[in-house]
């Protein structure tokens, strides 16, 4: 984490090293240190999952998820467990498990289908700045007590096939503004690192919501794509690993019906 933090502020600190003062150093690392750790450190628990999983998997079988990706919701959810809880105001707002999936990895202390309240979320985000010291880190928390976070819950979801692991986050904050901003700042920062680029496009949410890719694909056999989005007081992210050939289409479908569903929970239910 602290070697990606350098290496995106050093061109900045280049340009105003005559004039800077330690303090805006810090801002700056503080700024970039933030979004890092909210797009990267989620991307760990879906792409070991997957690693670990898709072994085993049927490649020669294709299902229900590569032939249809517009999910459809199952036809009783009342009680049933295994589509999430919505038992939360929060938990409400995930996406129900859609066909074609079942409850996919934990993701860390949330698990598989889990909440924090504002408090924890907060002290967990935190904590994630182990690698900064000093003024540098008391800044970084500073900026995580300005976002107000109210809380956040998870949910992954593992393809059929076991191809593909996909892990969701919805945190709310009390500052729609500081949703849009802390959005705008974490798209830009990907863009501007310039080894991701935008694809797939979410139809009917391009304005809120952008996924990314490595522009050079990897070796390994598992490919990985994340997205961030934006509701009103919600802040999204998604990260999704699989197997080549890594179907970024089904991760953007289920990102667009997450965001129908929190536009309209009902028609989800």
């Amino acid at each position: 984490m602290n070697d990606v933090t350098t290496q995106v502020t050093t061109p900045d600190e280049n340009a105003d090293a005559a004039g800077t003062a330690a303090s805006g150093r810090a801002r700056r690392v503080i700024l970039t240190a933030l979004p890092v750790v909210l797009v990267i450190a989620a991307v760990g628990g879906a792409a070991a999952y997957a690693k670990s999983t898709v072994d085993d998997a049927d490649r020669s079988a294709r299902t229900a998820l590569w032939e249809e990706p517009a999910h459809k919701p199952g036809k009783d959810p009342a009680g049933d467990v295994a589509r999430g809880r919505a038992s939360t105001e929060l938990s409400k707002l995930l996406l129900p498990v859609p066909t074609g999936y079942r409850l996919g990895p934990d993701n860390g202390e949330l698990g598989s289908d889990g909440e924090q309240s504002g408090k924890k979320a907060t002290a967990a985000m935190k904590e994630s700045a182990h690698g900064l010291a000093g003024k540098e880190r008391r800044a970084y928390e500073k900026q995580i007590d300005k976002l107000r976070i109210e809380g956040i819950a998870a949910r992954s979801y593992t393809g059929d096939g076991n191809s593909l692991a996909i892990s969701t986050e919805i945190m709310r904050m009390k500052d729609k503004k500081a949703v849009r901003s802390l959005y705008t700042f974490r798209t830009g920062l990907l863009e501007s690192i310039g080894i991701f680029r935008q694809e797939p496009k979410i139809k009917g949410h391009t304005r809120n919501a952008k996924c990314y890719v490595l522009r050079k694909g990897s070796k390994d056999s598992i490919e990985s794509m994340n997205c961030l989005a934006y509701d009103g007081e919600l802040s999204i992210s998604v990260s999704a690993s699989g197997t080549k050939p890594f179907d970024r289409t089904a991760v953007a479908e289920l990102l667009k019906d997450q965001l129908n569903h929190i536009a309209s929970p009902g028609e989800y239910v």
